[in-house]
């Protein structure tokens, strides 16, 4: 059987009775076609079915049409959920998404050194990576525009665009839920603070949760604080520990969904009963949360991303675009697993 043979760019243009170089600027959007040839010339390239090169129409844009997105373990709720918002708005443009997955301190490094000054991508977007500061002194010189999403940086301000959140702000009134609910022996779970990936999310949440244990004029008990790495069945090892204690928490505030599902599992096998023997609460609202009855607190990851996406196209389209950092808000999820302490 003889293969189909391929429409070319010179076959639309002899059927249009124009150039192929008109053809290559109609199909490009160029303003130097005339809108009545513009029309002409797409009737024949729907009609025969036409596929513009790729390679070629790049090159004639002087562009990548791509996007790269450097990103940390990506197989992670929170962070799946972020770059489901990416693809959401993205796959609807002429970008291309070229995903960089972070998994050591070498890969992130390589990453922001190398791709923000590279011409691999027209624009980047970084999520859940926080500059270190000698990193936002070359990020700051970036060959691209970036928009960080769940991260920020005060030298990147007026620069690149960031959406983040308050996680500071989220810890602090998490906790002050806890309280308020009446318990006053809140333990918390979370990922190291010192980390070489420079994660602060959870670091933040637990200055929240300390400022708010304070202005309730109850004490931060180091003995309630445990850290390990981010995961289910290291949070379940953190929740054993403190669920051992002589004088346990009545509740948990764990750092993210993911932790609080250990925590209810170290509960289940110490044979406490949530709510009423042990409250426990998460924060993302990742579909894991609703599933469990989980409560927690939401965050707007599928929003973050789709904007991150939005302000980056901003910014391609128009360079003189004038860069924000935008903070988007969060909501308590009140479900199952938490309620006034037991007398």
């Amino acid at each position: 059987m003889t293969p189909e043979k391929r429409v070319t760019i010179r076959d639309v243009a002899r059927a249009a009775g124009v150039s192929p170089g008109t053809v290559s600027r109609a199909v490009n959007d160029s303003p130097l076609v005339n809108e009545d040839t513009r029309r002409r010339i797409l009737k024949v390239v729907e009609e025969l079915d036409y596929t513009p090169n790729v390679v070629a129409r790049r090159l004639s844009l002087g562009k990548t049409l791509a996007v790269a997105v450097i990103v940390p373990f990506f197989t992670r709720p929170s962070v799946t959920e972020r770059l489901n918002g990416v693809v959401s708005l993205l796959s609807r443009t002429q970008y291309d998404l070229v995903i960089h997955n972070v998994e050591t301190p070498e890969q992130r490094a390589t990453c922001f050194e190398d791709i923000p000054h590279s011409r691999r991508a027209d624009g980047v977007l970084s999520i859940s990576l926080t500059p270190a500061d000698a990193e936002a002194e070359g990020l700051a010189e970036a060959d691209v525009p970036i928009v960080f999403i769940d991260s920020e940086h005060p030298a990147l301000e007026g620069i690149h665009h960031q959406v983040t959140v308050d996680d500071v702000a989220g810890g602090e009134v998490t906790t002050r839920y806890l309280i308020e609910l009446g318990h006053t022996k809140i333990g918390f779970v979370g990922d190291p603070i010192d980390n070489p990936f420079n994660f602060t999310s959870s670091g933040d949440r637990y200055r929240g949760y300390q400022k708010a244990l304070r202005e309730a004029g109850l004490p931060v008990r180091p003995d309630y604080y445990e850290e390990n790495q981010h995961g289910r069945r290291e949070a379940r090892q953190s929740a054993r520990k403190l669920l051992a204690l002589s004088d346990r928490p009545t509740a948990i505030f764990a750092a993210s969904d993911t932790q609080a599902v250990g925590v209810l599992e170290a509960a289940r096998e110490a044979d406490l009963s949530v709510p009423d023997d042990l409250s426990v609460i998460g924060y993302d609202d990742v579909e894991i949360a609703d599933i469990l009855g989980l409560t927690t607190r939401r965050q707007l990851l599928f929003e973050s991303g789709r904007r991150g996406v939005e302000l980056l196209l901003e910014t391609l389209r128009d360079p003189d675009t004038k860069p924000v950092h935008e903070i988007l808000p969060t909501k308590l999820i009140v479900r199952d697993t938490t309620a006034p302490p037991q007398d």
